[in-house]
């Protein structure tokens, strides 16, 4: 069980650890509106903490294809009332976000982790170290605004791991408490490139880094199963988990902590994997 000092707070994770996804916007593609409350954010979030949750990701900017920026003003307005109501000192808090005046002002709030859907800004990179978080760094292949027009790769699993051992200078020339990878599943990515990725998580494998995964409600899985409906979506998002925890995966990013725990506690018991 690893302990790490996010942020000036200290925390045991136990993996694989269930991130529970909280989104704070009106238009993210599978419970956009939902938690636009405060309270009802804070609810939510704490929910999922006793489902099992490690780890809350906050995101007040919505990244699904085809989605706009906000403004700097707009994001904070959305993240900053639940950030300063949640404890700092009972689970981590993660901020998803690609603007490091987002960054800086959710670290000093008391976030513990950085979400980079951007793949790595150095200007977030050198606040996250300033400030002793732990770090995400995802792939993505384009902005949210055109990522699913038509993406392409020779070979995308050389290609995404290229991608991160070019960042592996960045990130050695800076001290995290942890730092994981993200291969971005729906991020600029077909079909066939997510169920590729999928089967070949291992690849990403490194001493410099642990993995995590995001492939919860994703349109993959509808594109496979013909489940249009995000909330139907739970047994593709499951299925993922258990296939991303015995090729090394210590992170799963998901909507449906209660479910995917109990999916993962029994799995374990049916020796599928340790």
């Amino acid at each position: 069980m690893p302990d790490y000092q996010f942020n000036g707070q200290n925390f045991d994770l136990k993996y694989p650890a269930i991130m529970g996804i909280l989104n704070l916007t009106p238009d993210s593609f599978s419970d956009g509106g939902k938690f636009l409350e405060p309270e009802i954010a804070v609810n939510q979030a704490l929910e999922m903490i006793q489902q099992g949750a490690q780890i809350i990701d906050i995101g007040g900017e919505s990244t699904r294809p085809g989605s706009d920026p906000v403004s700097e003003e707009e994001e904070l307005s959305r993240i900053l009332p639940v950030l300063e109501k949640l404890p700092k000192d009972q689970f981590i808090i993660s901020l998803d976000t690609t603007k490091p005046g987002v960054a800086k002002i959710g670290l000093e709030y008391g976030a513990h982790i950085i979400n980079d859907v951007s793949g790595g800004n150095t200007q977030l990179l050198d606040l996250a170290q300033a400030y002793g978080a732990g770090f995400v760094l995802m792939h993505a292949k384009g902005s949210p605004k055109t990522m699913q027009e038509a993406p392409s790769y020779q070979n995308i699993i050389e290609e995404i791991l290229s991608f991160f051992n070019q960042k592996k200078e960045d990130l050695s020339e800076r001290k995290f408490p942890r730092i994981w990878i993200d291969p971005g599943i729906g991020f600029g990515k077909s079909l066939e490139h997510n169920i590729t990725l999928m089967r070949n998580l291992r690849e990403f494998k490194d001493d410099a880094w642990g993995i995590l995964l995001g492939s919860s409600r994703k349109s993959w899985i509808d594109h496979l199963c013909n489940v249009p409906k995000t909330e139907n979506r739970l047994g593709g998002s499951i299925a993922s988990a258990l296939a991303a925890i015995p090729q090394g995966v210590e992170i799963i990013r998901v909507h449906d902590v209660q479910e995917t725990i109990q999916a993962i506690s029994v799995a374990k018991e049916l020796a599928l994997f340790e």
